[in-house]
């Protein structure tokens, strides 16, 4: 995946503001944070990512609430803002959902939640995402990417 033509304005525009930007990541497992990390100067912006794939992780790491479906818009939130609060960032995003093969039981594969916190407020997106896991992966993070692109400009 592509990922460097959002990442360089997401990098370009977190060192002129002088924001700092966390990740929270389950369904993605490193990815997002990874190719946040091939970005120019991320030593200056980018404060950290947290893989918070089992449940008891989120809860006690991120400090979602015991009880939170993983696979939901309500832990979207609570994994972003815990890991804003634990890194000290300005802007956090995180990605939680089934990238399948099948479904969780509630919801099939290719569902996905992007959460984000920052000093404006919190947010969800879910997005139904088509393809083999390594796709829904890849389609979650340049979401992601995107979603954190916008929360920066503003958007």
């Amino acid at each position: 995946m592509d990922t460097e033509g959002l990442v360089a304005p997401i990098a370009r525009k977190a060192l002129s503001d002088g924001v700092t930007l966390a990740v929270a990541e389950s369904l993605t497992c490193g990815a997002l944070v990874n190719a946040l990390g091939a970005g120019e100067d991320s030593v200056e912006w980018l404060a950290g990512g947290v893989v918070a794939y089992q449940t008891s992780t989120k809860v006690d790491v991120l400090g979602m609430d015991p009880g939170v479906y993983p696979c939901s818009s309500e832990c979207a939130v609570q994994l972003a803002v815990g890991v804003r609060e634990l890194l000290r960032a300005d802007v956090a995003v995180s990605t939680t959902g089934v990238g399948g093969p099948g479904a969780d039981g509630e919801h099939p594969a290719g569902t996905v939640f992007i959460g984000w916190a920052s000093d404006r407020g919190v947010g969800h997106r879910a997005f139904s995402f088509d393809g083999a896991p390594e796709e829904v992966l890849d389609q979650t993070v340049a979401m992601a990417l995107r979603e954190l692109l916008g929360l920066l400009e503003g958007a």
